[in-house]
């Protein structure tokens, strides 16, 4: 029984060892990611400089990983799209841009949200 135990650890340290190196690789490479992740430290430096409350960071964080996560999703769904059909087909741009419709919207909402906390602040 140890050893089912010892295995479920390891490779639940192997998934975060994946997920990790996915995520540097969104960082690294995908110029969308790179816009998002800019927006997400210019934002975090500005919620310490303007000393946002508790549920301002809450609510804060909770967009930025929502805007990172939708958007790496979307790579993942391109990638995918590109490798199975890499010459143009209408589904599959439709396809593709129902994935970055959807980091659209969680853009918006993101951008939204920094407004209601920021302009009160800033004027």
């Amino acid at each position: 029984m140890n050893n089912a135990k010892d295995n479920f650890i390891v490779n639940r340290l192997k998934a975060f060892k994946y997920a990790f190196k996915g995520a540097w690789l969104l960082i690294r490479k995908e110029p969308s990611i790179k816009v998002q992740f800019t927006c997400a430290v210019i934002v975090t430096i500005l919620g310490f400089i303007l000393d946002i409350s508790a549920t301002e960071w809450i609510v804060q964080l909770l967009a930025i990983g929502l805007v990172l996560a939708v958007e790496g999703l979307n790579t993942a769904v391109e990638k995918i799209a590109d490798f199975i059909h890499p010459e143009y087909h209408e589904k599959i741009g439709d396809i593709k841009d129902v994935a970055a419709g959807a980091v659209t919207f969680a853009a918006i909402i993101a951008a939204i949200i920094g407004l209601i906390i920021y302009i009160p602040k800033l004027l």
